[in-house]
C-alpha cells in the first residue's frame, strides 16, 4: 500500500491533544473569542448541536417533559439555602456585583460606585436553586405532580484550563429539572433520563457507553445519588458524557417544595436533574475524528451528502448544475434513518479537489464529484467518509449510475451509522483490562510507557468517609479516577482492590477529561 498523505499534519498517535485541536480548528467547527475560555461555534459546529438538540428534545418530550426558560442571573441568596450545593460550585461562580459603568477620566470605564446592587447576581452555573424556587410556587398538591420541566441554555463555570468543547467557561446544555411525590417515582425518572442519555449515545451519535452509578465522591454536590454515561475516546481515556442526579429531599427542603398529600398533610417533593451538553460533541470528535479530521455519524451530521460539481468556467457548466440539481432533488425526497435526506450543492467557486479535503476534514458522511463526463453516462463518483482511502493510497473513490446512487443511498447512509457504532464499541471493549487484583499492578498498568491504557475493571468494596478519602488520594496520585459502577456489570467475587475487605460491586478506573 502507497503512503497515505493525511489531510492533518497531526497525528493522534503522536500528540492526542494537538490533534484535537487541529480537528477543532480545520474542521472548521469553533474559534477563540477573545475572551478567556469561551469560543465562537461556527456553523458546521453548531449545525452538529442543532441536530443533537433536534433529537435529544423529542427524546424530552416524548416522556412528558415540558420546556421552559430560567434567569441567566440568580439571586446569591438563593445559593445560600442549599450549603454542600454551593460549596461544589463557589469556586467555579461567576457574579455580577454593578449595573452600571462610568468613565474613569483616562479613556476608560470602571464600575459605578453609585450602581453597586443590594445583592450580588450568579451568572447561572446550574439552575437547580432557581427552578426550586419556581417549583415552590408551581406545586401545592398531590395533582401537581409529577412535574417535569427542561430547558435548553448557556451555563457560566470559571474553569481554569479550558479545552474547546470539551471544558469551557460558557457551554450549551439542557437541564432537566423534576418534582415527585416519592422517592421511587423519582428513581424511576432518574433512571429513564440515564436510559434515554444512553440510547441517544448509542443511536445517535454511535458513541458507545457505560451507564452506571457514580462513587459517593463523585456525586454532584447534595444529591444523594448520581449516575452516569462514561464514553472510551480513542487515547484511552473515559469522557463524563450526561449525567442524572436523584436529589432527594434536600433541595426540596432548602426551597420550600411541598404538597399536600390525599390525607391533607404537607410532605416535600423528591427531585431530580439531568443533563448532556455541548461536550458531547468533543465526545464525537474523540471518538469517530481520525488523520484525515472530523468523522460525523449520519444522524448528526449537518450535510450527510454534499454534491461538488466539477465546474470549468465554460459553456458546459450550466447543463452540469442542472443535472446535479436533479441529484440533490432526487435525494432530498428520500428517508434514511427516519428523516429526510440532507443533501446539499455546494456552488462555492473553487477547485473541486480543495473543497473536496475541505468537506473530508469536516466529516460529512457521502461527497458526491461530478464532472461533464459523469453527467454524460449518467453516473456519480462516491467518497464515503468512513472507507476514505484505497488500497493504493489514494482516495477511495467508487463509480455508480445516478439512479444506482440515489436508490442505495438511505441505505449507505444506515451503514455508515452503525458501521461507526461498531468500530468504536470494538475499540472500547478490547481496550477495557480485567483482573488488576493491586494497587501496585494498577500504578504499572498506567505507566507513560503505556501510552493509550484504556480502562480498568477493578473490585470494589463501596468504602466510605475516611476511606475512601484515603482511595481517592491514592487515585489522585496515579492521575486516575473511578468512573462508574457499571449497571450490568458481573457480580463481585473476590476482594477490593484497594482496601482488601471482600468486594461487593466491580467499578471502571480511568485517566480521564
Amino acid at each position: 500500500m502507497s503512503a497515505i498523505r493525511h489531510a492533518l499534519t497531526i497525528k493522534r498517535a503522536d500528540d492526542f491533544a494537538q490533534w484535537y485541536q487541529a480537528v477543532v480548528s480545520q474542521a472548521d467547527m469553533a474559534e477563540e473569542s477573545g475572551v478567556r475560555g469561551c469560543m465562537v461555534i461556527k456553523p458546521w459546529g453548531y449545525g452538529i448541536w442543532e441536530r443533537i438538540q433536534q433529537l435529544m428534545d423529542r427524546r424530552i418530550k416524548a416522556a412528558g417533559v415540558e420546556n421552559c426558560y430560567f434567569p441567566l442571573f440568580i439571586p446569591l441568596s438563593y445559593f445560600s439555602k442549599e450549603a454542600e450545593h454551593v460549596d461544589g460550585f463557589a469556586k467555579e461562580m461567576a457574579v455580577v456585583t454593578h449595573h452600571r459603568l462610568i468613565s474613569d477620566g483616562k479613556g476608560g470605564l470602571v464600575p459605578d460606585p453609585e450602581a453597586k446592587l443590594e445583592e450580588p447576581l450568579v451568572v447561572r452555573p446550574t439552575s437547580e436553586t432557581v427552578i426550586g424556587a419556581a417549583m415552590a410556587r408551581w406545586v401545592q398538591s398531590w395533582r401537581d405532580l409529577p412535574l417535569l420541566t427542561n430547558q435548553w441554555a448557556n451555563v457560566v463555570r470559571w474553569e481554569m484550563r479550558t479545552r474547546m468543547f470539551l471544558r469551557t467557561t460558557e457551554f450549551l446544555w439542557q437541564e432537566g429539572h423534576t418534582a415527585h411525590a416519592t422517592r421511587d417515582d423519582a428513581m424511576v425518572e432518574t433512571l429513564r433520563a440515564l436510559e434515554m442519555y444512553r440510547g441517544f449515545a448509542e443511536d445517535v451519535l454511535a458513541m458507545p457507553v457505560i451507564a452506571g452509578e457514580k462513587p459517593e465522591n463523585e456525586r454532584f454536590p447534595g444529591a444523594e445519588a448520581t449516575y452516569s454515561i462514561e464514553a472510551m475516546m480513542q487515547d484511552g481515556k473515559a469522557l463524563q458524557a450526561g449525567t442524572s442526579h436523584y436529589l432527594g429531599t434536600s433541595f426540596a427542603e432548602a426551597a420550600g417544595i411541598r404538597y399536600q398529600d390525599q390525607e391533607g398533610g404537607q410532605q416535600l417533593c423528591h427531585t431530580t436533574s439531568w443533563g448532556v451538553s455541548t461536550r458531547l460533541i468533543g465526545g464525537v470528535i474523540m471518538t469517530h475524528g481520525d488523520d484525515d479530521g472530523l468523522r460525523v455519524p449520519p444522524a448528526i451530521a449537518p450535510w450527510q451528502i454534499v454534491i461538488l460539481p466539477m465546474l470549468r468556467d465554460d459553456d458546459g457548466d450550466g447543463a452540469l448544475l442542472a443535472y446535479c440539481e436533479e441529484l440533490r432533488d432526487k435525494l432530498a425526497d428520500l428517508i434514511a434513518l427516519r428523516e429526510p435526506v440532507r443533501v446539499l450543492l455546494d456552488r462555492k467557486p473553487g477547485k473541486a479537489a480543495n473543497k473536496r479535503w475541505d468537506w473530508v476534514r469536516k466529516g460529512v458522511p457521502i461527497v458526491l464529484e461530478i464532472g461533464g463526463r459523469d453527467r454524460e453516462n449518467g453516473t456519480v463518483s462516491m467518497l464515503r467518509r468512513d472507507q476514505l482511502w484505497a488500497e493504493n493510497g489514494k482516495p477511495n473513490f467508487q463509480n455508480h449510475s445516478c439512479d444506482g446512487f440515489s436508490s442505495q443511498a438511505p441505505s449507505l447512509l444506515e451503514a455508515i451509522q452503525t458501521g461507526m457504532l461498531a468500530e468504536a464499541k470494538e475499540r472500547r471493549d478490547v481496550n477495557i483490562t480485567r483482573g488488576i487484583a493491586s494497587l501496585d499492578a494498577l500504578a504499572e498498568f498506567f505507566t507513560d510507557a503505556n501510552q493509550f491504557p484504556g480502562w480498568v475493571e477493578v473490585q470494589w468494596s463501596k468504602p466510605t468517609g475516611a476511606a475512601l478519602d484515603q482511595v481517592v488520594e491514592q487515585l489522585k496520585a496515579l492521575k486516575l479516577t473511578i468512573r462508574n459502577v457499571p449497571m450490568n456489570a458481573m457480580p463481585a467475587d473476590g476482594s477490593c482492590l484497594f482496601t482488601g475487605a471482600p468486594a461487593v460491586e466491580r467499578i471502571f478506573v480511568a485517566r480521564s477529561y
